[in-house]
């Protein structure tokens, strides 16, 4: 017996792993584990938790919130440690951010969620984290992870005082009534000044500064405090074990092996292993395998009650079965469903293709596993002459375009083409054919191929954003100028504090949806931030601007664009295609136009034998004779010969500029 064990050890035989990381040794010890998996044994066991030791009145649900950058992945690792859920370490750095892309970038993109147990005047307290992104594309993860919260810690800079950001996420906070603690971070800065920003959050939030909490959360300084404050000033969870069980999904993942694991709140009764579920959104029927809450890994327990906040995973195979904002109830026991999510409305629109039609089916599975863990994301089928099959994909700004490629490359090995984003117009339709066409008399357009003609329109309408610039006073006239560059509006202005100035603007969509961000942060210095929220539609004169190749119009390349704006960007897009475009034997014309009016125009010379090399001397006329018949012979090639317009030149064209 004992040779069997030492062969079944000299094999490489995995013996059970306490630790839940990929790829662990057998026998993990915390000195050797990855930041994520460093805890306490007792905590990392997979022995079954019993949570009914915590009832309603011990239970604090908050979030952290912020801009981006001012320490709330820092202060969520501090957290953790106080409350031994992970041990002390140098190495613990981002500990909820699991994703590569967190990692690489410094910021957060999912919010994540963390169980601590602490103990506070002799009473034993469950306090659920909720660490959320700071950047303005991920604003939706923030309001979704507000509706499983009862309170938030508004974390501030010391050094950078009160950002765009920040005005935006107190105000999505105080718009759900929840209790806000404000905390000042990093006070160990050399340039760090709290009495400043306890100045500037009295004055725009109406938050008395002896509230204010300074904290150095990479330090640890006063980190403590925030955990017994939150204890004070949260109010528990407002429900009843003794109600039938309600649990809102407030996010998903997708596990290879065991299905769809959902992240649940309760809002009445409890849960366990073995009981029938059924989902409010498509009234299938589960039975329920594990519950558990995430310490931040998955700890199973007996049961989840009432107030609480973990995982359930109940043999969902199929990516659409767990929707975000979907209310699951005991089978035979239906409960009136929660409200759910507002969904979220995308701002940039973007085409997505594979490289190869033959990996069509894996990207298409890679995107549903993909859109299930990040639900923000629409997805239209669309197609394209020169690309193939693919998607149009709706996303929340430019930033979380990005993301969402760079996770399918790294989560599901996807190469894709991404083409330049474009934002959703209207079109108020004045013709009675169309009106009964379409079944109404406005209709958004996100694929300039659908742009109607402007004689059966009344007018166009374009999306507009109501953005808030927090800016250092002496960069004010520069960010005045780059403003009105992009058609804004001023709204208002404010001075935060001697320093600082808060600027906002009616925005066009579509002039802040590439480069602005860039050109804000150049001209500040990087001092400047900027948020936006929906304003609605304005009316805009806008038009739709043709590519033409030789006078024939090519569909892909057609944009629609504001009449300002329309010989800069057609000249521009001329340019490119000079470039891309191979030379053929014959002249190319390359037109950008709008109705039948050219407005700008590049020509691709035609490669051309020396004709006239086999001439020494002699008469002109000769000379002459064969360049007239090469150039009829090119006018003839001209009229008869189709360009065509290699695939890879069109990606080029239409992917958006990395370095612009």
């Amino acid at each position: 017996m004992a040779l069997a064990g030492r062969a079944a050890l000299r094999w490489g035989a995995r013996l059970p792993s306490p630790c839940s990381c990929p790829g662990a040794a057998p026998l993990c010890r915390p000195a050797e584990l990855p930041a994520a998996c460093q805890r306490p044994y007792s905590s990392r066991s997979k022995e079954k938790l019993d949570m009914s030791t915590y009832p309603v009145e011990s239970i604090r649900n908050f979030s952290i919130i912020a801009h981006v950058d001012h320490g709330k992945s820092t202060l969520a690792d501090r957290l953790l440690e106080i409350t031994g859920t992970i041990s002390k370490t140098d190495r613990n750095k981002q500990v909820l951010d699991k994703l590569q892309v967190e990692r690489e970038r410094g910021i957060t993109v999912k919010a994540q969620s963390a169980s601590l147990f602490y103990n506070h005047e002799g009473v034993n307290y469950l306090l659920n984290l909720i660490d959320t992104p700071g950047h303005v594309d991920f604003s939706y993860e923030v309001s979704r992870s507000l509706s499983a919260c009862q309170g938030v810690i508004l974390v501030v800079d010391a050094n950078e005082g009160i950002q765009a950001q920040t005005v935006a996420n107190f105000y999505l906070a105080f718009e759900a009534q929840l209790s806000i603690i404000p905390v000042i971070n990093k006070i160990d800065l050399k340039n760090a000044d709290p009495e400043r920003v306890e100045k500037q959050i009295e004055k725009l939030f109406d938050i008395p500064t002896d509230e204010c909490i300074r904290i150095s959360a990479k330090q640890g300084t006063n980190v403590e405090k925030v955990l017994q404050k939150v204890i004070e000033k949260i109010p528990p969870p407002q429900c009843n074990t003794a109600d039938p069980l309600k649990a809102l999904v407030f996010d998903s993942t997708f596990d290879h092996y065991r299905g769809v694991i959902a992240n649940i709140a309760l809002f009445g009764g409890d849960i366990a292993k073995g009981q029938k579920i059924v989902s409010a959104h498509t009234k299938k029927r589960y039975e329920v395998n594990e519950v558990g809450i995430l310490t931040p890994n998955e700890q199973p327990t007996h049961k989840l009650y009432a107030g609480q906040v973990g995982y359930l995973i109940a043999g969902m195979k199929e990516v659409t079965e767990a929707q975000i904002g979907d209310t699951l109830f005991l089978y035979k026991q239906p409960v009136e469903p929660l409200p759910g999510f507002k969904s979220a409305k995308p701002m940039v629109f973007a085409g997505m293709y594979p490289i190869d039609q033959t990996e069509y089916n894996n990207l298409k599975s890679a995107l549903e596993r993909l859109t299930l863990n990040d639900s923000s994301v629409t997805v239209h089928r669309d197609s394209s002459l020169a690309l193939g099959a693919g998607w149009r994909l709706g996303f929340l700004g430019l930033l979380h375009m990005e993301v969402f490629n760079q996770r399918l490359e790294q989560e599901y090995n996807m190469s894709v083409i991404l083409t330049a984003p474009t934002v959703p117009y209207k079109a108020v339709l004045s013709s009675a054919k169309l009106i009964k066409a379409y079944g109404k008399d406005q209709i958004t357009i996100i694929n300039p191929a659908q742009f109607p003609d402007k004689f059966s329109v009344s007018e166009y309408l374009e999306p507009t954003v109501l953005g808030t610039i927090v800016t250092p006073h002496e960069y004010i006239g520069k960010i005045i100028t780059l403003c009105q560059d992009r058609r804004a509006v001023q709204k208002d202005m404010l001075y935060i504090d001697e320093n600082r100035v808060m600027l906002k603007y009616l925005f066009p969509l579509n002039e802040i949806v590439v480069d602005f961000y860039d050109a804000l942060k150049s001209l500040s210095s990087g001092y400047a931030s900027f948020d936006y929220e929906d304003a609605g539609y304005q009316s805009a004169d806008l038009i739709k601007m043709d590519i033409l190749l030789n006078g024939n119009p090519v569909e892909e390349l057609a944009t629609i664009i504001h009449n300002d704006k329309a010989y800069a960007a057609g000249k521009l897009l001329c340019e490119r295609l000079k470039e891309t475009i191979p030379r053929q034997l014959f002249e190319i014309a390359i037109q950008a136009a709008i109705g039948k009016k050219i407005i700008a125009r590049e020509t691709l010379k035609a490669y051309r034998k020396n004709v006239v090399a086999k001439c020494y001397g002699g008469d002109i006329t000769r000379r002459m004779k064969l360049l007239k018949r090469q150039a009829e012979g090119k006018r003839l090639m001209r009229k008869i010969g189709n360009v065509e317009v290699p695939r890879d030149a069109f990606i080029r064209v239409l992917k958006r500029e990395t370095d612009k």
